[in-house]
């Protein structure tokens, strides 16, 4: 029986242009998060003492999260993963908009509510920030969330794990007032490569001009380390840190053929800032008197993002990655990703007492995409985007994998739910299911 008025009511449907979602559903978004719950608590084994009921805290795991940027993708997944997979009590910030009575809000709110009501059913900490994670004043209100989170869990406010996973086009930079405005383009000239439309599976060339040189400087102000930095900063200037704290921020890097948009475009210029700033949050530790905590960089896997749609040749790509992955049994979606940096990177019995134990590549980077980045998965992949016609793309690529990844990112296209029933985008019914 609806418990709100007809007037209220819609049917949601999903409104994509160019690749782009304009809207959400409430229930897929609940649903597509509890999916992942449900993931982790199959994949995370509970370890018990003979004779007792329930976990035992293994020593050297988080106990207390902050995960900035944590509503959707690979922020999201690492908040669950910690939380049901770990038991920890999570402090999450991100910024959404609310709905109205006629518009769905943003994907990321709907997850944030579902992931705070599905941790207070779990008996979980959970705390959630919505607001503005570049500036000081979400910092200083994060501090105060994860001392009252501490409290309630009983434990001490000292954070255990840090994730940086912001993905915001904009920042107002706090220290300067300026709005800086992020672009993805190349450097140098002009690029020209394949994508394909995921609704029709229509195959075009996208083109991007060159970036100047102000846009670079806005993009690495954006997508770059300097907040990480000073969230780091902020911390540890209210104490807040453990010593053996460790902090992950993500990247990717993908294959040549995209580099001259990508990892050799404004992006990558902002993630190479990224590293830089790694490394500069290591010597801090160090100086700052914490020789146990550590950060990295994650390299990670190629998934379909609310971003990634929309950036030339990853689509096309993505989608012929997806063939060949899945076909081999190597494709992971973000929770899965995560739970294997967890378990099999950060959180290894031998990596608990020492992060130097952390398996890294030459330049310290964690590989999350060394699936991706095989040689026979590669070469694989190359011969099949060239193999690639108008007539067979959807028979030899996997558009409609593609399309289901990105529809469901915004709660379309979710196994179980109804999306002929009525809908009531504020109140959101579906918190009342388990």
């Amino acid at each position: 029986m609806a418990l709100f008025s007809k007037e209220k009511l819609v049917i949601i449907k999903p409104m994509v242009r160019n690749n782009i979602c304009l809207n959400s559903h409430p229930q897929g978004c609940a649903e597509a998060v509890k999916q992942q719950i449900r993931y982790v608590h199959r994949t995370f084994a509970v370890e018990k003492s003979p004779g007792e009921q329930g976990r035992v805290v293994p020593a050297g795991i988080p106990k207390l999260v902050l995960v900035i940027g944590c509503s959707t993708g690979y922020g999201l997944a690492s908040r669950i993963a910690a939380g049901f997979g770990y038991g920890a009590a999570t402090v999450g910030i991100s910024l959404e908009k609310s709905p109205s009575a006629s518009k769905p809000g943003t994907p990321g709110y709907y997850n944030n509510r579902t992931f705070d009501t599905e941790a207070a059913k779990a008996g979980l900490i959970a705390n959630t920030l919505n607001g503005d994670a570049y500036s000081d004043q979400i910092k200083a209100a994060a501090a105060e969330a994860i001392r009252a989170s501490a409290a309630a869990a009983g434990i001490p406010p000292q954070i255990d794990l840090i994730i940086y996973s912001l993905a915001s086009p904009v920042r107002l930079d706090p220290s300067d007032g300026v709005l800086y405005r992020s672009v993805i383009k190349p450097i140098g000239q002009a690029y020209t490569g394949k994508t394909v439309d995921m609704m029709s599976g229509t195959i075009s060339l996208a083109q991007a001009e060159p970036a100047a040189e102000a846009e670079i400087a806005h993009t690495i102000k954006v997508m770059g380390g300097e907040d990480w930095e000073r969230w780091i900063c902020a911390l540890d200037k209210e104490k807040l840190l453990a010593q053996g704290v460790r902090t992950v921020a993500y990247t990717y890097i993908g294959p040549e053929l995209s580099w001259p948009i990508y990892k050799n475009g404004t992006i990558g210029r902002a993630k190479e800032d990224l590293e830089r700033a790694c490394q500069a949050i290591n010597r801090y530790f160090a100086s700052a008197g914490l020789p146990k905590a550590h950060g990295w960089i994650s390299v990670n896997k190629a998934l379909v993002t609310r971003a990634s749609a929309v950036i030339p040749i990853i689509p096309f790509y993505v989608s012929c990655l997806f063939k060949v992955m899945k076909a081999r049994g190597l494709h992971e979606s973000c929770i899965a990703q995560i739970a294997r940096l967890y378990q099999e990177r950060l959180y290894t019995p031998e990596a608990r007492e020492d992060p130097c134990q952390v398996p890294v590549d030459p330049q310290a980077r964690i590989r999350m995409d060394d699936w991706e980045m095989r040689e026979d998965v590669q070469q694989e992949t190359g011969a099949l985007m060239e193999a690639v016609t108008q007539e067979n793309v959807l028979e030899i690529a996997d558009v409609a994998g593609f399309r289901h990844d990105f529809l469901e990112a915004h709660g379309f296209d979710v196994a179980g739910v109804d999306y002929e029933a009525d809908t009531d985008p504020v109140a959101f019914s579906a918190f009342r299911s388990s």
